[in-house]
Order: structure tokens, then C-alpha cells, then sequence
């Protein structure tokens, strides 16, 4: 049996009486909300808009950058702004020592290991990994490999021996300023367009041409105010 319900009049102020609220149909584009990718935004393309590349995935992800350690720092501080947390492989562990000091405010979002020495990271969706391989021109076969959640971004401060195998085996590769030789290897490699690998020897500090698959993006990293102090200006040469 279904119980009634007698009708209250009703209590308090009664607010004021609003006619719906309208919009023409050739205003709703304006009522729009730009959404993105989640991920770490690595600078601004050619038209000025932001891209940002997604480190923490449910696949494995390997980014090559062969450029600068600014820049590589750049991204670690990003990435360990977002959540991650960020393991770097290096035998200078003094070029990264005040960045691992400064992120996080005190937290150990930033670690630092001899190449070789990276602990399992027990990387989880709810707790993301970066690993920074930061290991020279021949970085050896890690035992840290990217997988679900733990993501992987090598920096090769030039073309190396080792660079073919690894160009072809990153999901995303960043390619900054390199000599006319190195530029026409790597547009070989990358399947680039003439005028694609011929500009990059020309890159100015803090651009990178980022390759997926047969997307390319040119991209302008500037640095903030905090990360200017913590890293000075934008780079190419250590």
C-alpha cells in the first residue's frame, strides 16, 4: 500500500522568479570548454598553443630526447608536478642534486641513482613512475624498463652508436639542435622531410622538434619563473 503525502505550504522567503535562462543556437560555441590530455605540458608549437605529452599510461612508454639536460630537467620537474614520481639513472648526480632538493617541498618525489642501481619502482596508476635515463652517449640496457604506469625518457646529449636502436623503439622522439651530419642520420631514421631535418641544425635553445609516428610538432619550451631560478635560461649545450 502506497502512503500520501498532504501538501505543506511552504516555508521561508520565497526568492525571486526567474524566466529561464536562454541561449541562441549560434552563441553554444561559445559556451564550449577547451579538454585536453592530461600529461605534462613540454611548451608551445608553432601557433602557440600548448603541447603536452602524457607520461602516465596503462602501456609502456619509452620518450628519447636527444638534446639537453635542461630540457630533460625541464620535463622531471613537470612530470613530478603532476604526481609522478620521478627516478633519475645518471652518473653526474650533481647536475641534478639541487633539482632533487627543491621539487616536491621536501618530499621525495625526485630520487637519484647510479646508472644501473634503479630499484623496482612499484609503479601503480595510482602512483606513477617517470624514470629519467640520464646515462651519456651509451646508455646501457636498463633493468628499469617502461611499463604499465612507469613511463621511460632517455637524453642523449648527441647522435650515438646507440641511438638508431633507440629512436626506433620510442614511442616519442625529441630531436633539438644536432650538426648538418648528425640532422640528415636522424631524418633518415625518422623518415623527416628535407626541409624538416635541414632546420635543425639552425634550432634555437629550448626548441624541439618532437616525432610520433609521422605527427611532427615543433616546439618552444619556456621555463617559469621558479624553474628559471632553479635552472637558469633554456640551453642546448651543459
Amino acid at each position: 500500500m502506497f502512503g500520501s503525502r498532504t501538501r505543506r505550504a511552504p516555508r521561508g522567503l520565497i526568492g525571486p522568479r526567474h524566466a529561464g535562462h536562454r541561449v541562441a543556437a549560434e552563441g553554444l560555441g561559445a559556451l564550449a570548454l577547451p579538454v585536453g590530455d592530461d600529461g605534462v605540458v613540454i611548451g608551445d608549437d608553432a601557433e602557440g598553443n600548448p603541447r603536452i605529452v602524457g607520461f602516465h599510461r596503462s602501456t609502456p612508454y619509452d620518450v628519447l630526447l636527444i638534446g639537453g639536460l635542461w630540457t630533460a630537467q625541464v620535463l622531471a620537474l613537470r612530470a613530478a608536478g603532476t604526481g609522478a614520481r620521478v627516478a633519475v639513472e645518471t652518473g653526474r648526480a650533481q647536475a641534478w642534486t639541487t633539482l632533487a632538493h627543491a621539487a616536491g617541498a621536501g618530499l621525495e618525489c625526485v630520487t637519484l641513482h647510479d646508472v644501473g642501481r634503479v630499484p623496482p619502482m612499484g609503479a601503480t596508476v595510482g602512483s606513477p613512475v617517470v624514470v629519467v635515463r640520464d646515462c651519456g652517449m651509451r646508455p646501457p640496457r636498463g633493468r628499469v624498463v617502461s611499463s604499465p604506469w612507469q613511463s621511460v625518457l632517455t637524453l642523449l646529449p648527441y647522435l650515438s652508436p646507440v641511438a638508431p636502436r633507440l629512436m626506433r623503439a620510442a614511442t616519442l622522439v625529441g630531436v633539438q639542435r644536432v650538426s648538418p651530419q648528425e640532422a640528415e642520420q636522424i631524418g633518415r631514421i625518422l623518415g623527416l622531410a628535407r626541409a624538416e631535418y635541414e632546420a635543425l641544425p639552425t634550432l634555437a635553445d629550448g626548441v624541439t622538434l618532437w616525432c610520433a609516428g609521422r605527427e611532427r610538432h615543433w616546439v618552444m619550451t619556456g621555463a617559469t619563473d621558479a624553474e628559471t631560478g632553479l635552472l637558469g635560461v633554456a640551453r642546448r649545450m651543459d
